[in-house]
């Protein structure tokens, strides 16, 4: 799983003003023109991104997700996609061809989503619009007055965010969409958690630990004072409004149900977001008959994993055994240590399997604080602010984690994985903006899954219990395709979706329970996972099947990471017209 510090769908449509740019010689409207105005509208409506490329306006203000807002937004996306739908493709090649058809998916793609009023539901297990500003705070770096001065407006900008998000909640619960009662446990629990840190642990004072030494100290006293202000008198009691408002009104009226076909138009919600978050028109039984699949085949792939460390006995009596093999399980300190030569070894491979690699570094980092309820994973960085990429995990977590498993997690999260296809995508900065940042979750996280399998390649699975690690990772993206399509249309229950994991996967008992928490809060998205990844595995062999020897693996890795985050039969058709290129040179 990966976190991108930047909201995909916030706005700020006030700001926005349609230009309607016309072609100066034909007078008709053009691609470039609607790109143009495209990459504005979203620079309108992102404060967080924008802050982080140096808009100083958007550093002072958060996400307005209010109805008007979303009102503006619709109205702004169906005008794109008149635009679209009235400019003729005849003519287009190249990017201004794929530029089109990039646009027109994601409109199309928003404009669906607005039948089902996402914003009643703010937050998953573990993530929301609460820990927000955490995240921003992360990529916040104060280098002069004005810009302490603007992090210091955006803390007193939080109430009034807080407050929207809470009228968001409250038309949820008239209309029948909430998160189940356990999610909104961890959310209040999170919450809490905020309220008890300590000044010197706030997240949101974290900037001022980082400020340059040429900062004049007396003033930068002076600022943070009024920062820590802000945050008792303004933030604080926000915080503890939000937390009464869950425990009060929104817990009695969690769902009790776990899968979402139970709320109004809950079917239909999550066919969309399997369509939206594979970006196939793959069915919830067509991905489910996949998942059972993938299953049996990488069972099989284990059992010969097994075999090759030398134990005798039964695939469980196996899982039973390293579950709880002292061998696999370290302290926090010599976890991070391990994972950090794990990612040292996968960066001297990387020139050998990709001829591009990223200007923008990154580390293995313990959880930031507040941030404790987040799934481990990777924070992306900001090359405009000189914050790098960050590999993060629970150090609480850690001696309850079995480390066969880290090599593969590492991969996914750093290199060839999340680092290196997100940091790659941030330099292409001759591509429009809305293609550098676009979420495309099944290429996302499909390329994060591959890197795991091409970590095999690599020579990064030093022996068979690390090989095992590999597969029962894999396994456990195999089991989301059952699991997560079970429990949200076929009525399974919780204790059914676990078992899944715990007879197939060695995740530790902890991790399982909540990643099968995180499925039932976030439906439709763990399905991207697998579907990416064979998708990338099945053009991959039928380039290497169609060019032969001509066939360069390092330029099939770059042209999947060369264009930016795509659907899946945008990427096919772009590695079909390589191959096809590459075949008569």
């Amino acid at each position: 799983m990966h976190k991108i510090l930047f909201a995909t769908i916030a706005g700020l449509l006030v700001t926005f003003q349609p230009v309607h740019a016309a072609n100066p010689a034909t007078g008709a409207d053009s691609i470039a023109a609607i790109v143009e105005e495209f990459d504005a509208f979203n620079r309108a409506q992102d404060p967080i991104r924008a802050a982080q490329r140096g808009d100083k306006q958007a550093a002072r203000i958060w996400p307005d997700n209010s109805p008007p807002t979303i009102a503006a937004r619709k109205a702004a996306y169906r005008a794109f996609r008149q635009r679209l739908q009235t400019l003729s493709a005849t003519g287009l090649a190249g990017e201004d061809e794929l530029n089109r058809a990039l646009l027109v998916d994601r409109v199309n793609l928003a404009l669906d989503g607005f039948a089902f009023d996402e914003e009643r539901l703010p937050f998953i297990s573990g993530d929301g619009f609460y820990t927000t500003a955490d995240y921003a705070a992360l990529n916040t770096v104060l280098g002069d007055e004005a810009a302490t001065e603007a992090w210091i407006a955006r803390l007193e900008a939080l109430p009034t965010y807080y407050a929207r998000e809470i009228e968001n909640m409250r038309r949820g619960i008239r209309t029948g969409l909430t998160q189940p009662t356990r999610t909104v446990e961890r959310a209040i629990a999170d919450v809490r958690g905020q309220l008890t840190q300590a000044d010197d642990k706030s997240p949101l004072l974290a900037p001022f630990r980082n400020v340059p030494q040429s900062f004049p100290a007396d003033r930068r006293a002076a600022l943070e004072a009024q920062a820590r202000d802000v945050l008792h008198t303004k933030v604080q009691p926000a915080q503890q409004s939000l937390l009464q408002f869950l425990e009060q009104d929104y817990l009695p009226a969690a769902r009790q149900d776990i899968g979402i076909s139970s709320v109004p138009q809950g079917k239909e919600y999550y066919a969309y977001l399997a369509r939206r978050h594979t970006s196939t028109a793959m069915t919830p039984a067509e991905i489910h008959a996949l998942g059972e699949s993938e299953v049996k085949r990488i069972r099989a792939r284990m059992d010969q994993a097994i075999a090759q460390t030398g134990f005798k006995g039964t695939f469980q009596e196996f899982l039973a055994s390293v579950r709880k093999d002292p061998r696999f399980y370290v302290g926090a300190a010599a976890y991070g240590e391990k994972a950090s030569e794990i990612a040292k070894r996968a960066d001297f491979s990387m020139p050998k399997y990709f001829g591009k690699l990223p200007r923008l570094s990154y580390g293995v980092l313990p959880m930031p604080a507040g941030l404790e309820s987040s799934a481990n994973g990777y924070l992306a960085g900001s090359p405009e602010q000189g914050v790098a990429g960050m590999v993060v995990y629970k150090p609480w977590m850690a001696e309850k984690m079995p480390t066969f498993g880290l090599a593969a997690w590492v991969l996914h999260e750093g290199v060839p994985g999340h680092h290196h296809q997100i940091s790659l995508s941030q330099e292409l900065t001759d591509l429009p903006e809305f293609r550098r940042a676009d979420d495309v979750t099944a290429y996302v996280e499909g390329w994060g899954l591959y890197s795991e399998y091409l970590g095999e390649e690599m020579g990064i699975y030093r022996d068979p219990y690390e090989q095992f690690g590999r597969l029962s990772l894999e396994i456990w993206r195999a089991c989301r395709l059952v699991v997560d399509t079970g429990m949200h249309v076929m009525g399974w229950s919780r204790d059914r979706a676990m078992a899944c994991l715990q007879e197939n996967s060695a995740l530790a008992p902890a991790e399982i329970e909540f990643e099968i928490d995180r499925y039932i809060a976030w439906p439709g998205q763990a399905l991207a996972y697998k579907i990416g990844e064979l998708k990338i595995i099945e053009l991959r062999q039928r380039a290497a099947t169609r060019l032969g020897a001509k066939f360069d693996l390092r330029e099939f890795h770059d042209l999947v990471l060369g264009a930016g985050p795509m659907p899946l039969d945008l990427l096919e058709a772009r590695v079909d017209r390589w191959i096809e290129a590459r075949a008569v040179r």
